[in-house]
């Protein structure tokens, strides 16, 4: 039985030995849902993508207002859109490498070296020219977009793309390769955010302070803008390039009115969680775009959470 149940390694190859550990966590959490779908009879759980799908939204709800809550106090909302829009070149970039030189790389993998870079090239301009963070901002969303569009435009070696997934989310593209991507991404973000949370909270609220203590604010810059990049680039799974930044905002937005940093995280997290897990059944069950519903359930969220702060 468990034979059904277990994701096989599709292509053998480096990337595919390295993900062997994440596939098997895969496969366990797909015999849970099977598990809940036997006692509960709902029939979204009787299909693998899913599983999958609804495994990347919990990720996505955790990972995106985690990160998201830093950028906000910054006043860094926007950097979200600047590098959803590097990503989506980064997402060409592979598919133009596997439709000319038949390289075989995930776009997603390529998205995720195209980001960091992009997010690296952000703090680069913005230090070296002293031009405001959305200037330099603008510049590499520009950049990003107008690579994207050309390489996808490209009719070399036959390429033919179909990219309404990456601009708009899709939750039955959502491969176990992807899925076990996004895994490693939410690891590698929780750990770092884990590892560098008071320098982190220090740049954010007093950056003149934290330099002045010894704290390198240039590097920790440059670390959250990374992990913002990641998580871009994760969520653009079944959130698309177009709508991708909104997890990044919203849900840090509704919990705006929560007293206390740490319970400010725990509470746009819910806020994130109660998104992405409504929005991706919503999405199943009236077959409507999984990244607009998202945001709208996280929208609603917002508007609820005011509300009730007002009476």
């Amino acid at each position: 039985m468990t034979g059904t149940l277990r994701f096989a390694v599709l292509q053998a190859g480096p990337l595919d030995a390295l993900l062997a550990p994440v596939y098997w966590f895969l496969s366990l959490w797909s015999e849970f849902m099977f598990w809940v779908a036997a006692g509960t009879g709902l029939e979204l759980l009787q299909y693998q993508f899913m599983h999958r799908a609804i495994l990347v939204g919990l990720c996505i709800g955790v990972m995106a207002p985690l990160v998201g809550t830093f950028l906000v106090h910054r006043q860094l909302a926007l950097i979200g859109d600047a590098l959803a829009h590097t990503a989506f070149a980064g997402v060409a970039v592979g598919l133009f490498l596997n439709a000319v030189l038949e390289l075989g790389v995930s776009p997603y993998l390529t998205a995720v070296v195209v980001s960091v870079l992009a997010a690296l090239a952000i703090e680069l301009i913005s230090e070296v020219t002293d031009a405001y963070n959305d200037v330099s901002m603008a510049i590499v969303l520009s950049t990003g977009f107008a690579l994207g569009t050309t390489l996808i435009s490209i009719n070399a070696g036959g390429l033919a793309v179909g990219i309404n997934q990456y601009l708009f989310g899709n939750l039955s593209t959502v491969s176990a390769e992807n899925a076990a991507i996004l895994l490693v991404l939410f690891l590698v973000i929780v750990a770092t955010v884990a590892v560098t949370r008071n320098q982190l909270l220090y740049v954010t609220f007093d950056e003149t302070a934290a330099e002045v203590s010894g704290i390198p604010v240039d590097w920790y810059n440059r670390v959250l803008v990374m992990l913002t990049a990641l998580v871009v680039v994760g969520a653009m799974q079944i959130m698309g390039v177009i709508l991708v930044a909104a997890m990044l905002v919203i849900p840090v937005a509704a919990a705006t009115g929560v007293r206390g940093f740490k319970r400010s995280i725990g509470a746009a997290m819910c806020a994130g969680l109660i998104a992405t897990v409504a929005g991706v059944t919503l999405s199943y069950v009236y077959d409507v775009a999984a990244g607009g519903t998202i945001v709208l359930v996280a929208i609603a969220v917002y508007a609820g959470a005011k509300l009730v702060a007002r009476v």
